[in-house]
């Protein structure tokens, strides 16, 4: 399942500002910092994210609700990471990769991890937390 578009861009516009006040302290939220891979501008994007174990390091996982075709993931993948704010801390985050849901749920750590596998969505992004 994807979340249409049109919510896509009505949360970019009316809900992230508002979101980025707390995202980055409430569990199951963060605010990922990427640069624009072809602006240079700086970005914060809200999102949900679940704790998770990659290749024995900490890291995170993102379920791509609207689907793979995000300007924050690309920006990601060509900067290959960028910064997150989360429980009020910032770290820098390395290493994204796209998964299907059922390939990235077994990296999910925590009591999240039966909702984040129930979750009608069908892929996620794993992220590295860089030491």
């Amino acid at each position: 399942m994807q979340l249409p578009q049109w919510l896509a861009r009505f949360n970019r516009y009316v809900t992230n500002p508002i979101q980025r006040l707390w995202a980055g302290w409430l569990p199951t939220m963060a605010i990922l910092e990427h640069l624009g891979r072809k602006s240079g501008k700086r970005y914060r994007t809200p999102l949900t994210v679940f704790s998770a174990e990659v290749d024995g390091a900490p890291g995170v996982a993102i379920l791509l609700t609207y689907g793979p075709d995000r300007d924050w993931l690309k920006n990601l993948v060509a900067a290959d990471g960028g910064r997150m704010r989360r429980y009020g801390k910032t770290f820098d985050v390395t290493d994204p990769r796209r998964l299907t849901k059922a390939e990235a749920a077994p990296y999910v750590v925590g009591r999240w991890r039966p909702i984040f596998a129930r979750l009608p969505f069908d892929e996620a992004v794993l992220l590295t937390k860089a030491a």
